[in-house]
């Protein structure tokens, strides 16, 4: 029993500290692997404005394709800007020595950004950039301070003035009615192109994209598992009713 309890202890505790890792407030997000569009949006958004720094070096352009349902030829011609063939890993030219010289550290791979850090730190993060002129970038992250990272959406979000408000409810004022928290940022330096829910279900897409990109087979999984129960209560039954016929004449 006593080594029960401690190999019980070990398994569960890592997973509560790692839980509790996060020193700042986050925003929630439900990804949701079955939502192809989103999927496909958020390959597109990885592409176009991730892709010049961040690999994805543990997965093919063929399967993401296939996975979400884009024609490989459609995919080559608007996704593909390397030269690359479609069956191999997605990696990037940009040489790791040059940029860490650049950005302090070389950008990292991203294939399992969101089974290292959870999707609620990588869409409060993509949403939680201000202006701070002390930095070498002139931006900072209210979820990752002092970041190396430039703001590369910062035409579609705009610029925060001030420090967003992440991981905070919206709220009524009781005495004015004024809605506290209505949005990420109260102040802006510079507008984007998007409106702020825009940029969110933007970031929604982008978030959910790499949350496909560490478990790409977790709808798979999630199907199979349901069989596997269903054979385990079936045949549980059956153990069961032979345990019993073994055991009656045992006195």
């Amino acid at each position: 029993m006593k080594t029960f309890i401690l190999v019980l202890a070990m398994t569960v505790l890592p997973g509560l500290a790692l839980a509790a890792a996060p020193g700042v407030p986050l925003d929630t997000m439900e990804p949701d692997h079955t939502n192809k569009a989103s999927l496909q949006r958020g390959a597109a958004m990885f592409t176009n404005y991730c892709m010049g720094c961040h690999s994805l070096e543990y997965a093919r352009y063929q399967r993401i394709a296939n996975d979400l349902g884009i024609p490989e030829d459609m995919y080559v011609e608007n996704l593909i800007f390397t030269g690359a063939k479609i069956g191999e890993l997605i990696k990037i030219g940009m040489d790791k020595q040059q940029a860490a010289s650049w950005f302090g550290n070389a950008p990292p791979d991203l294939t399992l950004e969101s089974r290292l850090r959870g999707e609620n730190w990588i869409y409060s993060y993509l949403r939680g950039f201000y202006k701070d002129d002390s930095r070498p970038l002139g931006v900072n992250n209210v979820v990752f301070e002092n970041v190396g990272m430039p703001h590369v959406l910062v035409e579609m979000q705009g610029l925060c003035a001030v420090k967003p408000t992440i991981g905070q409810q919206s709220s009524v004022d009781p005495l004015s009615g004024n809605v506290k928290n209505a949005g990420v940022c109260s102040e802006w330096a510079s507008e984007g192109t998007m409106t702020a829910q825009e940029f969110d279900t933007a970031m929604y897409d982008l978030t959910n994209f790499l949350s496909y990109m560490g478990d790409p087979v977790k709808v798979e999984r999630e199907r199979l598992g349901m069989f596997v129960l269903i054979f385990i209560a079936i045949f549980f039954v059956f153990a069961y009713l032979l345990n019993r016929e073994f055991w009656k004449d045992v006195h």
